[in-house]
């Protein structure tokens, strides 16, 4: 049976693969999955036949859903055009999702604004941290009350719980990206 139709074989494949991503080995994973190091090599080699419990520590260690646990194998690389990926308007300005799929506690973004153009950013959860890179054109960033010029190639970095931001001071496009680090919320 192949590993698309041997529910077994394309989680160890899965887990094994998402493991080598993270270049982690089994012993660590086990670690931080709270899993004997055996059960986890049962579970790469196609052999085990996990719990829900089980399957629920692995996808938390690997940070990532069930679903991607046991989904059916992909192919190594997926090419998404500009146009299938989220966008959003905010006044004048273009916000462009990068990550095709959710990734827990991080979201990354490239802003475009014409000149003159801004907007306010949303206040994140408590201990959020953002990076916000210039890449072409002048951007202003107010953060609480100071306000940051970036030129291409500038990196502001702040925390994301406050109040804050964008505007574009020149009379160019501005290009940025945005790289926020979500704080965990609580339990």
């Amino acid at each position: 049976m192949t590993a698309a139709r041997d529910p077994a074989a394309a989680l160890g494949r899965n887990i094994r693969l998402l493991r080598e991503a993270r270049g982690l080995t089994q012993r660590e994973l086990a670690a931080l999955a709270s899993l004997p190091r055996a059960t986890w090599t049962n579970l790469e080699s196609g052999a085990g036949n996990p719990t829900l419990s089980v399957l629920l520590a692995v996808a938390a260690a690997l940070q990532v859903t069930l679903d991607e646990l046991v989904a059916p194998p992909r192919a190594s690389a997926r090419l998404l055009r500009a146009t299938e990926l989220s966008q959003r308007r905010r006044g004048e300005a273009t916000i462009r999702k990068l990550l095709p799929d959710p990734l827990p506690g991080l979201d990354i973004e490239r802003l475009e604004l014409p000149p003159g153009a801004g907007f306010a950013g949303v206040p994140h959860t408590p201990g959020t941290r953002e990076y916000l890179t210039c890449e072409s054109g002048a951007l202003e960033l107010a953060v609480a009350g100071t306000k940051y010029r970036l030129g291409p190639g500038d990196v502001v970095v702040f925390r994301g719980d406050q109040n804050h931001g964008y505007r574009n001071p020149s009379r160019g496009v501005a290009i940025a990206f945005s790289a926020v680090v979500l704080a965990p919320g609580p339990p």
